[in-house]
């Protein structure tokens, strides 16, 4: 009862904890909510099958997403006549896929959506006017593409621009034609689906078809055939849990940061009074179980509103995330009871633990207490808040350093820990470092003339646990925003001069609205553009990103470029396959058809391909492929109509806008990072600054009856936040500078190019200001209704 009456006497004091608990349950529960949901469903054009067999998977490769291999051609067909001849199936159909575009549409890269008009009965969708295509020369697309049927219609394919006459529309996507034009534009089969026969039990065929597969493949029936779903679906879906789990794990982590901090400022602030229940006889034991009631009292309540906010949300959640990219387009979230109700148990024991520390320093407040008027701050520091200080800022430098001298995975790893220790080891040590500090910072105002300018720098300089709590949400946010964006902004504009560097060529020649550049495109081209594909070699037949290379490719990565029946592998490929040099590598190209190769040389693991070969192989076994880019080496620009989807660039453009999509992924992964960082300590600002100004109600007083009026009060307050939004900003460019440069340094000397620290200064600043006016406001606005109420009373 106690603990609830304070909580809601003090309210002001936990305000922050509770929203604090509040957001950080909610987006708890929104990401756990989108992460258990089941995806987009099976694909619309395969729905129409209750059975599909899809090849089996290769090794899988962490963090890549590709197709599974395809069947060998012999064995794809055998597969195929042998489930066609099963009791209760009308059709047996192998699905295959290849490169088909209309000029001025928009495509994904790796996208295929060309079929044999076969596969058009594995769909959900069907004609919609017109017939099938009978001949070479037709095609049935997609209705909403405004073709109909007998126009003439041109058709990007790998090989170029392509006339077709329309013989059908579908209401669904894609471009349908014969399949013997499709076994001539696709590469190999990976799925079979199974077309029934009117009532015909799903689950008995699937169980059938399991014998006849065997470990030829996987046979899915009902929800498990999303397992078909586009590769670039599921790694957005990817993509997405990262962010979401990032999301989660960071509101879980900074929401016990904002609790402890705001307990640790109240526990500071009631020491006369926990020194008054120790003088009436109450125990250390019960100092605690107040404290940790008060915790619960939050804990309770703003975990209960955030479960409440985060089932609500969750479905604008999930359209904000496919917006940013996040997720894939269709996906949908699906509400389980039990995740908003672990979740509001996880607030309430991250709400106890953050008041842990609180608890037990309040406990140790003796009976005397209750006799301190003064309001100076005698001894801010314990001897083992020095040591944990000493030893957080002594392994945040240690982190610094190696920053200059690790890899690329550990030089992230490190920058973290660096502004993590520093971070920590900087707030425990503040208490100590605030009034010289603040000395001199508020030195000039100590020449000024009148009372504000003295009144400003002996307040912060007296109350310095105060003046630290205030300080230490500003260090980590400033600190945080610093070190994440301008790392991420130094390694991609790293990456950016790496790949600029690595090639010598006049101009890139780059795809513009296609997923690639087609045959037609890259032979007006006076250089080289690597076909690119996906192998399967090693035991496990591992994906391989491939590249089909031309002799110009030596003059653009003065590598030597692999003739016949020969392949170049990276350094990282040829010690994973036991590929040195001389050896034999056995791959499985993307017709399903199996090669052995030659090693002729290992290059460096920089190399944009895991594996080079022979341009013409590369389109013999992979009638789709396209060139991510074409580098021209000779001296006259190329001639690029519009029609084929090309357009000419330089070099340095090529490099920055490679890998456009997940560059922009990783940037709002980044920006949503910060948001949350700096959101969460900005609400550690505001209750902490409303805490403090709640409590000097009696300071106030004592102004104005010195002579100050309210303004000369107001200003007062509103100085000493700004030296405290200055302190902290500066703290953290501290904190995150040593890193950062560490971070410059190790790609310097790893990539052998001039890299400079990159900083973010506009989101710097707008972290800064931010804290500024939430400060200003925390602290100016509840000071001035306090200065109302005395004025009325």
């Amino acid at each position: 009862m106690i603990s609830l009456a304070t909580a809601r006497e003090r309210w002001t004091s936990f305000l922050g904890s509770f929203v604090a608990v509040a957001l950080g349950v909610a987006v708890v529960t929104m990401s756990a909510l989108v992460l258990l949901s089941d995806g987009t469903g099976v694909p619309r054009r395969l729905a129409g099958a209750p059975v599909l067999v899809q090849s089996p998977a290769g090794e899988p490769t962490g963090g890549v997403f590709t197709e599974n291999p395809p069947w060998a051609p012999g064995r794809a067909e055998e597969l195929r006549r042998k489930l066609a001849e099963l009791p209760g199936v009308a059709a047996a159909v192998a699905d295959r896929s290849f490169y088909a575009q209309t000029p001025g549409s928009e495509q994904r890269k790796g996208e295929r959506q060309g079929h044999p008009w076969s596969a058009a009965a594995l769909a959900t969708y069907a004609l919609s006017a017109g017939r099938p295509p009978a001949t070479a020369g037709e095609i049935v697309l997609d209705a909403s593409l405004g073709h109909g049927p007998g126009e003439r219609v041109t058709v990007l394919t790998a090989r170029g621009p392509r006339r077709f006459s329309v013989s059908g529309t579908m209401d669904g996507p894609g471009y349908y034609v014969t399949d013997r034009s499709a076994a001539e534009l696709a590469g190999g089969v990976r799925a079979i689906g199974l077309v029934l026969e009117p009532g015909t039990d799903a689950t008995r065929v699937g169980d059938t078809a399991r014998r006849i597969v065997g470990g030829d493949g996987t046979v899915l029936t009902g929800a498990a055939r999303d397992a078909l779903a586009p590769r670039q679906d599921e790694m957005t879906r990817w993509i997405g849990g990262q962010v979401l789990t990032a999301m989660a794990l960071l509101s879980a982590f900074v929401t016990v940061f904002n609790v402890s901090s705001t307990f640790a400022f109240a526990v500071a602030q009631r020491r006369r009074e926990f020194g008054l229940l120790r003088t009436i006889g109450a125990t250390p034991r019960q100092v605690r179980r107040l404290v940790y009631g008060e915790a619960l009292v939050v804990g309770v309540a703003g975990a209960g509103a955030g479960a409440v906010e985060g089932v609500a949300l969750a479905p604008a959640m999930t359209g904000l995330l496919i917006d940013a990219g996040f997720q894939p387009a269709g996906f949908e979230v699906s509400i389980r009871w039990w995740v908003p109700a672990a979740a509001w148990a996880l607030g309430v024991a991250v709400a106890l633990a953050g008041a842990g520390a609180a608890s037990r320093r309040a406990s140790r407040v003796k009976p005397l207490e209750a006799m301190r008027e003064a309001a100076v701050d005698s001894r801010p520091m314990t001897r083992r808040r020095w040591i944990t200080g000493l030893a957080a800022t002594g392994l945040g430098a240690v982190c610094s350093v190696g920053t200059a001298f690790a890899g690329a995975d550990a030089m992230v790893l490190l920058a973290l820990g660096a502004a993590m220790g520093l971070t920590a080891g900087l707030t425990l040590l503040l208490p100590v470092l605030a009034g010289p500090l603040t000395g001199v910072l508020t030195r000039p105002l100590a020449r000024r003339p009148g009372a504000t300018a003295v009144l400003v720098r002996e307040n912060m300089t007296t109350a310095v646990r105060r003046t630290s709590a205030a300080i230490a949400p500003v260090l980590a946010t400033v600190a945080f925003a610093v070190l994440i964006t301008s790392a991420v902004q130094t390694t991609q504009s790293a990456d950016t001069t790496r790949q600029a560097a690595a090639v010598r060529a006049e101009a890139a020649v780059v795809p513009r609205g296609t997923p690639g550049l087609s045959d037609a495109a890259a032979a007006r081209v006076e250089g080289t553009a690597p076909l690119s594909t996906t192998v399967y070699g090693g035991e496990g037949r591992a994906a391989l990103s491939a590249a089909g290379v031309s002799p110009g490719f030596e003059q653009a990565y003065r590598v030597r470029a692999p003739r016949g029946n020969t392949v170049v592998v990276t350094s990282a490929v040829a010690a994973a396959h036991g590929w040195g040099e001389g050896r034999t590598a056995v791959l499985t190209f993307e017709d399903g058809r199996v090669g052995r190769l030659r090693v002729t040389a290992v290059v460096d693991d920089s190399m944009p391909y895991q594996v080079f070969l022979p341009r013409e192989l590369v389109r013999a076994h992979d009638p789709s492929a396209l060139a991510d880019v074409a580098y021209r080496t000779g001296p006259t620009p190329a001639p690029l109509p519009a029609g084929l989807g090309a357009e000419e660039v330089s070099v340095a453009v090529y490099a920055a806008s490679d890998d456009a999509e997940e560059d922009r992924l990783v940037w709002r992964f980044t920006l949503i990072l910060v948001t949350i960082t700096a959101g969460y300590t900005m609400i550690a600002v505001a209750s902490t600054l409303l805490a403090a100004t709640a409590g000097r109600t009696r300071d106030f007083r004592v102004l104005r009856l010195s002579g100050a009026t309210p303004r000369q009060v107001l200003l007062t307050l509103a100085a000493e936040t700004c030296c405290v939004v200055t302190l902290g900003a500066a703290l953290g460019l501290v904190v995150a500078a040593p890193a950062l440069f560490g971070i410059a340094h190790g790609l310097r000397e790893e990539l052998g190019l001039p890299v400079e620290p990159a900083v973010a200064w506009p989101w710097v600043v707008g972290v800064i200001t931010g804290c500024l006016l939430v400060a200003t406001a925390a602290t100016v606005l509840p000071a001035r209704a306090a200065l109302r109420r005395m004025r009325r009373a």
